[in-house]
């Protein structure tokens, strides 16, 4: 018992010596801002449901779908069981493991070796004298188990309950984002089926005004520049056409490869992307973040395995108390095993264990544990401020983007206008056909913009959703 005194201090000293866990949040604090610059205080829209919040009944039979056959998202449920299964395994290493054995050897012993020259004098049974070739059998169970004095093995457990519960938490992202890229490609597949609404429109006033040049020109009121220039301009539209056809089919692709499914048609009501954009937007606090936000709440659990990891690299220096034992059968012929009590053998051992030299490994694996939850200290803080930062460009967004679209609707209207006016005027040869050329280009462009405002507007309501941590509910 002295010696094991000694020993225990002796190992104390190691820990006191080489063993030192650095604080991770020394010199690295960054506090949350109490609010949203501009923002009042209100309730998260994280918080609602995301039927509630897309509320087109296509888009939520889409986002369903990805919801249950996405890859992505099945590949994540599959990291769930392994940190499931590893949560098991560090259960299991606090517990005595259990298992049955049998051995058959055969010994034989120099007859000039005090265990030989003993045999041949001995009798192993009434009127037998221990065989020269001495067989032995023996059948029954043995256990090991390691006392868990310093929590080596419970901080081991905490940390993979950490990474299991992290594992949920990146679930929990990954179906976040599906929803956000399911959402985002449903509005583009609008926006490009109004975008060929609105090229075949033009493409249909250009070719009118092709009509009308030439029949100016056959009556000698233009010249064939001005017939050339309307073909171009009716040409390039028909290629801007075309390219928007293929856009369509790669966005129809993204989609189903999102849910997915092979390449097929996909369900939409382009005529819901002109419906009112009025919502309200309930951003809450930003501390809110830490509860909401997948991503947050995933590098927190893995801080906490981090610095369980810490901990138990730290028992590594302590003592460990392992404890072994076997308990069976064991005779020389098989005949005898099951005797009893003649053939019952059991050991037990207890063994303390502590590394006195060459303690590189077991200091290296602690200077890597500090330095991971180091790291995952900064990990968790960048997240915080990354959040912070997504849902503060998605406010400032949303506010310019009302204001463009606003103005783009002016724009449009305005040059819709010009394009009547300048088309009369050509007629009655008041206006020259580069005017009327150059009107209509206007005023495609100003459409086309304008269902891009449109289309950004609806993707900055789905960003601020997601900035904001909802959708995993």
């Amino acid at each position: 018992m002295k010696y094991l005194f000694i020993l225990i201090n002796i190992s104390f000293c190691i820990l006191i010596s080489g063993c030192k866990i650095t604080d991770p949040n020394a010199g690295f604090s960054k506090g949350i801002p109490s609010s949203y610059y501009g923002e009042k205080d209100s309730l998260n829209v994280a918080k609602i449901n995301w039927r509630e919040y897309f509320n087109t009944p296509i888009l939520i039979d889409l986002i369903d779908t990805a919801l249950n056959q996405n890859f992505d998202i099945l590949k994540a449920f599959q990291r769930i069981e392994a940190s499931r299964a590893g949560v098991r395994s560090s259960t299991g290493a606090l517990l005595p493991t259990v298992s049955g054995f049998g051995t058959m050897a055969q010994r034989r012993y120099g007859l000039y070796t005090m265990d030989g020259a003993g045999n041949i004098s001995t009798y192993i049974r009434q009127d037998e004298i221990v065989p020269i070739n001495l067989r032995d059998y023996y059948l029954g169970l043995q256990t090991s188990w390691e006392a868990d004095i310093w929590g080596k093995l419970r901080n081991r457990r905490k940390a993979a309950v950490a990474r299991f519960l992290g594992s949920i938490e990146a679930k929990n992202l990954v179906v976040t984002n599906i929803i956000a890229e399911v959402s985002n490609s449903y509005y583009e597949l609008q926006a490009l089926d109004n975008r060929l609404d609105i090229l075949r429109e033009n493409i249909k006033l250009q070719e009118d005004a092709l009509m009308i040049v030439q029949t100016q020109k056959q009556a000698g009121i233009t010249n064939e520049l001005a017939v050339k220039q309307f073909e171009g301009q009716v040409l390039n539209s028909k290629t801007m056409e075309k390219e928007t056809l293929q856009e369509i089919l790669e966005t129809e692709n993204r989609i189903n490869y999102l849910l997915g499914r092979y390449p097929q048609p996909v369900r939409r009501n382009k005529d819901q992307y002109k419906d009112s954009l009025d919502f309200l937007v309930n951003v809450g606090v930003p501390t809110d973040l830490l509860g909401n936000r997948p991503d947050i709440r995933q590098s927190e659990f893995e801080l906490k395995a981090a610095k369980a990891n810490v901990k138990a690299a730290q028992a590594a220096f302590y003592p460990s108390l392992n404890i072994t034992g076997a308990y069976g059968y064991q005779a020389f012929r098989t005949s005898l095993l099951f005797t009893s009590p003649e053939s019952i053998a059991y050991t037990i051992f207890g063994g303390l264990t502590a590394p006195l030299l060459n303690r590189s490994q077991i200091k290296a694996e602690f200077q890597n544990a500090n330095a991971a939850q180091t790291e995952a200290l900064y990990n968790y803080q960048q997240s915080i401020m990354n959040g912070y930062i997504e849902v503060y460009n998605e406010l400032a967004r949303l506010k310019r983007l009302q204001e463009i679209h606003d103005l783009r609707t002016n724009e449009s209207l305005a040059l819709s206008q010009s394009v009547d006016i300048s088309t009369e005027l050509f007629r009655s040869g008041r206006a020259t056909y580069l005017e009327v050329i150059i009107s209509q280009q206007k005023s495609l462009d100003a459409q086309l913009q304008l269902v891009e405002a449109r289309k950004r507007q609806n993707m900055a309501k789905t960003n601020l959703y997601k900035a904001l941590g909802g959708g995993w509910r």
